[in-house]
């Protein structure tokens, strides 16, 4: 999609909506139109796949957040090891060590400070 906007938001309550009226809607159609009902039955068999599109948004939007929420800390933690480098603290590297052990990319030290 050339022209995919950078955000789309998805109301997750309103798909569910639709898709549950989609369901009535088809099956309906298929007891008042039985010479219809095979092409039915293939429309009806993409709607199930809706639910389980909505689960996966759902839980990628979540990923998202904890990423960027981690990316957020690390860049809070870069700013802090700068700082602390120019002030001339004795340990500048103790911020940026100590976040990436809280996100699991070095190993915890024995005294809960790396």
């Amino acid at each position: 999609m050339p022209n995919a906007p950078q955000h789309v938001r998805i109301d997750i309550q309103e798909v569910r909506h639709r898709n549950r009226t989609a369901k009535a809607i088809l099956a309906n159609l298929s007891d008042s139109i039985p010479h219809l009902t095979n092409l039915l039955h293939y429309l009806n068999i993409a709607i199930d796949d809706v639910p389980f599109l909505v689960f996966e948004v759902k839980r990628l939007a979540s990923e998202v957040a904890a990423t960027r929420l981690n990316l957020a800390n690390l860049v809070a933690a870069a700013h802090a090891t700068l700082n602390s480098h120019r002030d001339e603290e004795p340990d500048p590297l103790y911020y940026l060590r100590d976040e990436l052990s809280a996100q699991g990319f070095l190993p915890p030290s024995e005294g809960g400070r790396v």
